[in-house]
């Protein structure tokens, strides 16, 4: 098989000097979107309306003040180039527009799709781990608790202390019995 010279000069080259224009297959959908969406962001603050309306402003105050042969647009018409400007400029912020929504309602769905993924995780998680406190606390019940362990130590010294008492009144008896074989 013959290899092809424009393979390898895309592995020997760094990605930014390599020629052409033309962009990935879904580099240009990205790129389209990413204008979209600056453009819907754009026409969505008040510098774009105040810019709008300043070259409306502008636009009539020039066709009504300036000398009649630099007109381009009448009055008498009702600003018919103005009106065509104005209905092409929203002939195309409409669909980029609702093209850039399109776009943020994959993302959202993605996203939920995400948080949705991750809820069955925690659940799962959350689940399995009440398993273990449960069984944990099966486990425990058969352990000595601190308040078994110091009854049961209670018990012990009281019976060691019992066991002293009559070890000493044994050996009293044992020197009563001795004393009373002396005297006689």
């Amino acid at each position: 098989m013959a290899r092809d010279e424009r393979d390898d000069s895309r592995l020997t080259e760094p990605k930014g000097s390599r020629a052409g224009f033309r962009p990935r297959r879904g580099e240009s959908r990205d790129r389209f979107g990413r204008f979209t969406e600056w453009v819907a962001r754009a026409m969505g603050t008040p510098w774009f309306l105040v810019g709008l309306s300043m070259f409306c402003i502008v636009w009539l105050i020039y066709n009504v003040t300036a000398p009649e042969s630099w007109r381009f647009d009448s009055s008498a018409n009702g600003f018919t180039a103005l009106t065509l400007i104005l209905s092409l400029q929203a002939s195309y912020a409409a669909p980029l527009i609702l093209l850039a929504q399109n776009r943020q309602d994959d993302r959202d769905r993605v996203q939920i799709e995400q948080d949705r993924q991750r809820a069955e995780r925690n659940l799962a998680d959350t689940e399995y781990l009440a398993r273990e406190v449960v069984a944990l606390r099966l486990a425990i019940k058969d352990v000595a608790t601190k308040d078994f362990i110091r009854a049961e130590l209670r018990s012990i010294l009281e019976e060691l202390d019992r066991d002293r008492e009559a070890e000493r009144a044994r050996e009293r008896e044992d020197a009563a019995a001795a004393a009373a074989e002396t005297d006689r």
